[in-house]
């Protein structure tokens, strides 16, 4: 071998062992940085997903994709205020993007999928949750129960409250306005008529009731602040109850049941509430003291008007299921459900589609529902306009989230991509039931009432007894 030929073999391994060595301390870096780093991640498909810190919970149902495993990242540091509740951070299941199917591993010896529907709510479709035979027998428990008319007409508590109110009509009349151009269209007074009454109210309604009350003299269709001030808030409820509307003009029409699902309940029911559990990784003490199952009918022309299964949050926002703990008194209540799980009993023979009529919409604007004679609210006309629908298919159940996160592990704003209604039942009758997840926004108060009420499980007062008292307003106004 020649000497420049001996050089250049030298030279040659001499860079080749350097990239070697680099490419191995590069390899050892990654491996201690997956391994200091990974402990919060969700495990795969052969283990169930990890606890968050801070709170010790169940095995949860472990999501894979279905192409192979894929852990969730890592769990972002916990703030300061929720280390110090013994409830610690929310787990909120990824949607990753409208299409995406992930694995579910809720029952031994069988394998769930759950599909992504929409982001904008995060909305997921589980088939088969239930088997048929469990669906049949939850018909027929709420049957045993006893159906009753849905009712959604505010108390007379509701009025004197809202009459209570340290506002003025002036005040009233400018949240109403939105254009700010000191006259209410149609459309800003349909926003104030549809809050929670049992009505559902239509442009030309309003027309009859504006000559019914004489509320507009000069009939433009327009209220000025003058003509605004000479109503009360309850006046075109009172006109329409002197008048009787008909049960295509409710809200919703429809007869449900109420099923506790606590301990001593039927073990369908509590087989569906462990389930539940392991579907949407919340804390097991917050998913056994919310709400009851309800179980609803709706028979042929049955519907329910596109809303909110709960309403935004306020500084001065109090929730029913807490305020008996907090002490808190407020005009502006609502159900704090966090989360919705719908579950089809049966399989629809004509109608009856659950729409979300903004779903992944680029952006929201309550007016903007109403445009001409389109109200995209409405289940009875304008179902085929919303921008999702999904078929009452027997066992499947639908997840949604009412909330957006709050950044730190708890609840924060109302997701207003949420809305969705009952399309009307064409063709026989419709079953379905929902399982709500009550969670305050306030931590503090949510962990209050955690403590009040599992004195009620310890044997202080029947469990049944203490989570009928706390939610029966709530079940009474919706």
């Amino acid at each position: 071998m020649s000497p420049k030929e001996s050089v250049c073999s030298r030279s040659y391994f001499l860079v080749v062992m350097v990239f070697v060595h680099v490419y191995i301390v590069n390899v050892i870096a990654l491996l201690l940085y997956v391994y200091y780093t990974g402990e919060g991640d969700t495990g795969t498909a052969a283990g169930p997903a990890s606890a968050p810190p801070h709170r010790a919970t169940p095995a949860a149902a472990t999501a894979t994709t279905t192409t192979g495993t894929a852990p969730a990242p890592p769990s972002p540091s916990l703030p300061k205020h929720h280390n110090l509740s013994p409830l610690g951070r929310l787990q909120r299941l990824e949607g990753i993007k409208v299409g995406h199917v992930q694995r579910l591993d809720l029952l031994p010896n069988k394998v769930h999928y759950m599909k992504t529907l929409s982001m904008k709510p995060l909305l997921f479709e589980v088939p088969s949750f239930l088997s048929e035979e469990e669906c049949k027998l939850i018909i027929h428990l709420a049957k045993l129960k006893g159906l009753q008319e849905s009712q959604i007409m505010p108390s007379d508590l509701q009025h004197e409250a809202i009459d209570e109110m340290d506002i003025s009509k002036e005040e009233i009349f400018n949240l109403l306005d939105y254009n700010q151009d000191g006259q209410l269209q149609m459309k800003e007074v349909l926003t104030l008529l549809r809050f929670g009454d049992s009505t559902w109210i239509t442009p030309e309604t309003v027309q009859e009731i504006y000559t019914g009350l004489k509320a507009d003299p000069d009939g433009n269709g327009l209220l000025s602040l003058e003509e605004f001030k000479q109503l009360n808030t309850n006046a075109f409820q009172t006109y329409l109850r002197q008048h009787g509307v008909e049960k295509s003009e409710l809200v919703r029409n429809s007869k449900n049941a109420w099923l506790y699902q606590g301990e001593g309940a039927h073990q369908i029911l509590r087989t569906l509430r462990h389930r539940v559990i392991k579907l949407t990784r919340l804390p097991p003490e917050i998913v056994e003291h919310s709400e009851p199952l309800q179980v609803v009918k709706y028979e042929q022309g049955g519907h329910y008007h596109a809303h909110h299964d709960s309403g935004p949050i306020y500084a001065e926002t109090s929730c029913f299921h807490t305020k008996l703990v907090s002490n808190v008194s407020s005009a502006l209540e609502t159900s704090c459900r966090y989360v919705t799980v719908l579950f089809y009993l049966n399989t629809v023979s004509g109608g009856g589609e659950t729409a979300f009529p903004v779903a992944d919409n680029r952006t929201y604007d309550e007016l903007f529902l109403i445009q001409n004679d389109t109200d995209l609210r409405d289940t009875r006309k304008n179902c085929d306009r919303a921008n999702l629908r999904v078929k009452p298919v027997q066992g499947t159940a639908l997840f949604w989230y009412n909330y957006l996160s709050d950044g730190e592990g708890w609840v924060g704003e109302q997701d207003e991509y949420s809305l969705h209604g009952g399309c009307v039942v064409t063709q026989g009758n419709k079953w379905i039931a929902n399982n709500w997840i009550n969670i305050d926004p306030d931590v503090q108060r949510q962990v209050k009432f955690q403590q009040a009420i599992s004195k009620y499980t310890n044997g202080e007062a029947p469990a049944k007894w203490a989570i009928d008292n706390i939610y029966q307003d709530l079940h009474v106004e919706l």
